[in-house]
């Protein structure tokens, strides 16, 4: 009977997980984009050359100076500082026409905001922005048809845009995007896409996104809704989910699993220890699962592979839990079945842990230090799994060659 952690000692799985991280480490492409054409635009200064976080931008900014009708002159305007230095002022009629003015700090690169359904890209349409390097400024929507390239669609997209000139103006060291939206209905809770890259587009394709998040603005809030606290609830959440599912399936029961394989002889110390530690490990992912739950229902994701990987894995789980209370005695004519239910379920929940943590880093658009970090800590496990079946392997090879030795004894 194999033992509880001989899956993840298997080479194979090294290198299956090797090849999974690998393409899912595939850069996300941004928006295409046409660096011949002059789209509405006004260059009020000169000075560009990369994006630069950093302090956000004040809202009592006057934009008269600088912004053309009818967005220098907006009246009752909005205004939120909402992620990084981006700044979102919009004014909404009862005729549901909608003036949206992005702002950040700027120099080289290009800038966007997108409007979600679900929270996703894929399916969305953004509005970007831009100063090349001869001083041209550009504007254009794009319809996120999917990840590749190819699937970004320029002067596309749902987003309503009526007759009134977009404009893109870079004053000082921030840009601005201005644009005008008509929708049928009034605009309350909207999710919502910012994004930035470095460098300058060429032949129609945007560079991949330096940084990215996805909020959900209250459009209807008014001065009384905080944009800015509303987006660092629900990425401070994502975070949670993220850091918990890390720590509960890529580490704690990896760990927990490891013991009984390797340290068996330390009887009863190893049972103690693996029985603990499972447990600990499951109730941070009951927690992740929480957390998921309510990411969920504040942004509506449309992440039907995560999210069912994540309530299988939990249901294995709570079997695992139940197999502690249901443990039959050693001389029990059941136990050899309930050891190949309790292995098998735990190799099977520990395969879909790690696969769904990929799979979350990937969904979630986490940076890159998210995808080294939880590399190098899945390879760490996985080196130690590999040294520690070495010498459990030379161990037995030691004792079974001292039993088959046999001394001739002395005539």
């Amino acid at each position: 009977m194999a033992k509880w952690a001989s899956l993840i000692s298997l080479p194979k799985y090294v290198v299956g997980f090797c090849l999974l991280l690998h393409v899912l480490n595939l850069q996300t492409p941004a928006m295409a984009a046409d660096d011949d054409e002059d789209d509405y635009v006004e260059v009020e200064s000169s000075g560009y050359g990369g994006y630069s976080g950093g302090v956000s931008e004040q809202c009592d900014t006057d934009l008269r100076s600088f912004l053309p009708p009818p967005y220098g002159n907006l009246t009752n305007v909005i205004c939120k500082p909402i992620w990084n230095t981006f700044v979102l002022r919009y004014t909404q009629n009862e005729e549901n026409v909608m003036n949206v003015i992005v702002s950040a700090l700027y120099t080289t690169g290009w800038v966007g905001i997108g409007f979600s359904r679900d929270g996703m890209m894929v399916g969305s349409s953004a509005m970007v922005g831009w100063v090349n390097k001869k001083g041209h400024a550009r504007i254009h929507q794009y319809y996120l048809q999917g990840r590749k390239q190819s699937e970004v669609i320029q002067d596309k997209g749902e987003l309503p845009l009526t007759n009134v000139p977009s404009s893109v103006v870079l004053h000082g060291a921030t840009i601005y995007l201005a644009f005008q939206l008509k929708f049928s209905a009034t605009v309350s809770q909207q999710p919502i896409l910012l994004a930035f890259g470095n460098a300058y587009p060429r032949h129609n394709h945007l560079s991949t996104h330096s940084d990215k998040t996805a909020v959900v603005f209250d459009f209807s809030a008014g001065s009384k809704s905080s944009a800015a606290a509303a987006g660092g609830e629900i990425g401070q959440t994502k975070k949670n989910h993220g850091v918990l599912g890390i720590i509960g399936w890529g580490l704690i029961l990896p760990v927990g699993a490891i013991i009984p394989r390797y340290f068996r002889h330390k009887d009863p110390l190893w049972y103690y220890l693996h029985s603990a530690i499972q447990f600990v490990g499951f109730a941070i992912g009951l927690t992740t699962v929480v957390l998921g739950r309510q990411l969920y229902n504040k942004i509506n994701a449309d992440v039907p592979t995560h999210r069912g990987i994540g309530i299988f894995v939990l249901v294995l789980s709570i079997l695992q839990v139940l197999a502690f209370f249901l443990r039959p005695n050693k001389e029990a004519k059941i136990r050899k079945y309930w050891n190949w239910y309790h292995h098998w379920f735990g190799r099977i929940a520990l395969f879909f842990g790690a696969l769904n943590i990929v799979l979350g880093i990937q969904i979630g658009g986490a940076g890159n230090e998210w995808k080294v970090g939880y590399g190098f800590l899945l390879s760490i496990i996985l080196i130690a799994v590999i040294v520690l079946e070495a010498l459990a392997w030379m161990k037995r090879s030691d004792k079974a060659a001292m039993n088959s030795f046999q001394m001739n004894p002395v005539p």
